[in-house]
């Protein structure tokens, strides 16, 4: 088995070994008093390594066998980080000329080599005895291959689309719309959907959800979850529905009274996912009026009590869910398999049905093991009956909660070794999280568990990683952006079934509250990552953070006013906070210098406030650093000398650190402070070849001065890796916005483009240069048709977002055969666009959905859509946004016909379409 792999028993032994074989290179070899234990102890654990990879193949193994495994796991835990200890010696000698000469003088004089030198001993000792215990145990060769980087699979979109959202659910759909539709109902109404975990509820309401959800004023969908945090759900539900957030609604109650208040006069329908709690619902409801303008309220549970509580009013509104059919079982099975119900060898016909009777029709556990069969694991008809085998005996016709759990480990057990450690690292999310990839892949790689394999790059193997749980149906997609999946999520059972494994093998440990915490520590755990996942007031005791010294990643979603004494946490690697917007509190990050291993460190707090240390030079190994948060006090001066800063996002309003051309190493950089920082900075981004995400932003109301725009343009022709570029931002006198008008040497590979507030005169003709580019976001004076055609003309372009000032030239028309790959267009005029804009037939042949934005205190209504809407042939949602041009008052009955009649207008031509797509319309 090769080195390189990473498992969940040998997470940490990879990273040590490498370490050990560093000691052994040229830069250490005077160090002969320790080198001689250093090259025993990476032979001994190399030879466990391979042991205990073969061990943690096997599902089941001798208790004995069992407590080894466990112990070499903590032993090498231990040893990690004594080495770090060691290391951290060495590297913080003066690094001037001779350094090990005076490395090894300090370590005299300190008295810390013979020291260090005993401790190694020590561990020496450690794995002689180990190793003695191993040869107890005579474990068949088992071989395992390196992952090679993986794609996600092109037919996962619509197969996942179809097994979770169309197969055996029509019927049921049609059903609950036409309850929900009855117009002789304007009263409102609470339906529940109720049945097993994994049956299907969720994908079922948010087809009805989608379906419907453009005939009604306002709309969201929000999840509980078994430990909601109400108060928290509540404000996301805020925002949700596009509220106005109020500085002074911090209570419970207040919170709920500005819902009544918002939604009262609206038709709204609100999906709440996955309630337990009938007192969880009993707050919830109190948000959502009972108004009589035929609103909706829609839960799912798994709960009969819940669903007969919700409904209490009107018994007939609880649906049922029940398991697929056997034909929709089928389907369902044989689409993912083997990418049609209609194609299935022969010898496989028999033992499919034999493991789909074990499922039961239900839709989880067929995914799952459908997408396991699928895999490259299961090649052979034997493979087969030993997947069948493993799924038990019995044949129910409702599985039980661990029948289901069996299924799930079956498809944990047949994962490859490098992946598990990365799906049980998915437990330190909260449920119901959209799990954002690049943040995974980053502490995926922070905590060592992404190998190279021929010089490929970490980042696109860690990528693989992903796409593989999606491929497998371990994870769920999230969002897609440009047609790549860039968040997941993880079925309630699934995380369960994380959080056990992570248990078993003291992975990961959650944490609710402080008791919880103080049971870890009662329990005699060493923690090595944990999660504080809900509310927890107050502080917590020395001796509990003592206790937890050996934490490797700590996170931190908690509405706590609690950070933990980070001093004493020092062998983090992963250090993440993330707070809700509009939490109030201050985040203490003063003690992180001395976080020598730190990799990645991470807060998500826009309303709370982040006290740094006045120098961060000490984190040599930080290789991400993420603030969204605002800074307190000034920012470290010494963040240049970070040499190995990959991914780099500044507090709000900050400007460029001082000496940026020094950090070569940044491939991500994103700057809310761009009017303050210095020419000197502006020029040095120049420097930053290797840069491929740059996103500069200029607060409102502040400009770019003449000599700042002419250095960031010269700054961005050097950078030709960029394959994103996002500007935001103005100059503080006319016509030096133009500068980027003429640009003869763009980066060619730029796939996101976005420059607002910076006007263009019309669109720039390098832009048709851009052959790779996706995204476009452009903000100009006038969009003429020759304009059109150069953004037309474009092969790769799958969204835009046009805004345009001048609408009174002449008109634009969309010709035959441009954007031949968009799907997602938005148009934003200041004045009525439906005399502006038409398409032909041909046109925008992909485009799936179509917003417009335009002024309707001027709007005629003589010409009420834009002709050519039905030339589009893939067109399914049409989004009209009608916004106030002036600050003349209006009266809310003509705002009301306005809408009422712009709506009309463009269902009419809806009608006609030969997709019928949905329609709905805002007014701002």
């Amino acid at each position: 088995m090769p080195s390189g792999i990473v498992s969940v028993t040998t997470g940490v032994m990879n990273p040590l070994i490498g370490k050990l074989t560093k000691l052994l290179g040229d830069e250490y070899k005077k160090l002969t008093g320790v080198r001689k234990q250093v090259s025993f102890l990476k032979d001994e654990l190399s030879a466990m390594k391979a042991l205990l990879d073969r061990m943690e193949l096997m599902d089941k193994l001798d208790p004995s066998a069992k407590n080894w495994r466990d112990h070499v796991r903590e032993m090498s835990y231990d040893m990690e980080n004594c080495i770090d200890d060691f290391m951290h010696e060495i590297d913080g000698a003066d690094a001037k000329a001779g350094f090990v000469k005076k490395m090894a003088k300090r370590l005299r004089r300190l008295g810390r080599r013979h020291q260090i030198a005993n401790r190694i001993e020590e561990l020496k000792v450690l794995a002689e005895e180990a190793n003695a215990w191993r040869k107890r145990y005579n474990i068949d060769e088992c071989v395992n291959s390196v992952p090679s980087v993986v794609a996600l699979d092109p037919r996962l979109s619509a197969i996942y689309k179809e097994a979770a959202g169309l197969i055996g659910i029509d019927g049921p759909r049609e059903k609950l719309v036409s309850l929900l539709m009855d117009n002789s109902q304007d009263k409102f109404r609470v339906v529940s959907i109720v049945g097993f975990g994994g049956v299907g509820k969720t994908t079922l309401a948010k087809q009805v959800y989608d379906q419907i959800g453009g005939q009604f004023n306002c709309k969201a969908f929000f999840s509980v979850s078994q430990r909601p945090d109400l108060k928290s759900l509540l404000i996301g539900l805020q925002r949700k529905l596009g509220m106005n957030e109020s500085s002074h609604a911090h209570e419970l109650q207040d919170i709920i009274d500005l819902l009544r208040q918002y939604l009262k006069p609206k038709r709204y329908f609100i999906l709440v996912d996955d309630v337990w709690d009938i007192s969880a619902w009993n707050i919830i409801s109190c948000a959502l009026p009972k108004n009589s303008n035929g609103s909706i309220a829609m839960v799912t549970t798994r709960l009969d009590d819940v669903a007969l509580w919700a409904c209490r009013s009107n018994r007939a509104c609880i649906y049922r869910m029940k398991n697929l059919e056997e034909q929709d079982s089928r389907r369902l099975f044989f689409n993912r398999v083997f990418g049609s119900e209609n194609i299935c060898p022969p010898q496989f016909k028999d033992i499919s049905s034999e493991i789909l009777k074990k499922c039961a029709g239900l839709p989880l556990a067929i995914i799952t093991i459908a997408s396991l069969l699928a895999s490259n694991e299961a090649r052979s008809l034997n493979e087969w009956e030993s997947i069948k085998n493993a799924l038990g005996a019995k044949s129910p016709t409702q599985p039980t909660l661990e029948e289901m759990r069996s299924i799930l480990n079956l498809s944990y057990i047949h994962l490859p070794l490098h992946l598990r450690p990365c799906l049980l690292y998915l437990g330190m999310y909260p449920e119901d999280r959209d799990i954002q990839r690049d943040d995974l892949v980053w502490q995926w790689i922070a905590e060592g568990f992404v190998c190279s394999s021929h010089g490929v790059d970490l980042e696109d193997i860690a990528k693989s990683y992903f796409n593989e749980l999606i491929n497998r149906s371990l994870i769920q997609p999230g969002r897609s952006c440009y047609g790549e999946v860039v968040s997941c999520g993880v079925h309630d059972m699934m995380l369960d079934l994380i959080i056990s494994k992570s248990t078993e093998n003291n992975f990961i440990s959650v944490a609710y509250n402080f008791e919880d915490m103080a049971r870890l520590h009662s329990c005699g755990y060493k923690v090595h990552r944990l999660s504080l996942q809900s509310s927890s007031s107050g502080g917590t005791s020395e001796t509990l953070a003592t206790s937890m010294s050996q934490v490797r990643s700590y996170a931190q979603f908690a509405e706590s006013k609690y950070t933990p004494p980070l001093s004493k946490f020092k062998y983090l690697r992963v250090l993440s906070f993330e707070f809700q917007k509009g939490w109030d509190t201050t985040v203490d990050l003063g003690a992180i210098g001395h976080l020598f291993v730190l990799r990645y460190l991470q807060v998500v707090a826009t309303s709370a406030e982040v006290v740094l240390p006045t120098e961060i030079q000490g984190l040599r190994h930080l290789e991400t650093l993420e603030l969204y948060c605002k800074s307190t006090g000034s920012f470290p001066s010494d963040i240049a000398r970070l040499a190995n800063l990959i991914h780099l996002v500044l507090p709000n309003g900050v400007v460029l650190p001082k000496g940026i051309e020094n950090m070569k190493s940044v491939r991500s950089l994103r700057c809310s402070g761009m009017s303050g920082s210095s020419l000197e900075d502006i020029k040095g981004l120049g420097e930053l070849t290797t840069l491929r995400e740059l996103n500069l932003i200029t607060p409102y109301g502040q400009f770019l001065t003449a000599e700042h725009i002419d250095a960031l343009v010269s700054s961005i022709r050097n950078l030709q890796e960029l394959m994103s570029l996002i500007v935001e931002g103005r100059g503080e006198c006319d016509g030096y916005d133009r500068q980027l008008d003429s640009f003869p040497d763009p980066p060619l590979r730029i796939e996101e483009l976005s420059i607002t507030r910076w006007m263009f005169s019309s669109v720039p003709r390098w832009i048709g240069k851009l052959r790779c580019l996706r995204f476009l976001h452009l903000f100009v004076l006038h969009l003429s048709g020759d304009g059109v055609r150069v953004l037309g003309e474009l092969p790769s372009l799958v969204s835009a977002r046009f805004e345009v000032l001048d609408v009174s030239q002449d008109k634009v028309v969309i010709n035959t055969g441009l954007f031949p790959v968009l799907e997602k267009a938005t148009f934003i005029f200041d004045e009525d666009v439906t005399e502006y804009l038409s398409f032909e037939a041909g046109a925008m042949p992909k485009l799936r959905n179509l917003s417009l934005y335009f002024g309707w205190e001027g709007w005629s209504g003589a010409t009420p859509v834009p002709v050519g809407l039905e030339c589009l042939p893939c067109l399914q949602n049409i989004k009209v946004w009608l916004k106030r041009t002036s600050a003349r008052s209006e009266s809310r009955k003509n705002r009301g016909d306005v809408r009422s009649n712009v709506e009309s207008a463009f269902k009419t031509a809806a009608s006609v379409h030969p997709g019928h797509p949905s329609v709905r319309t805002v007014l701002l």
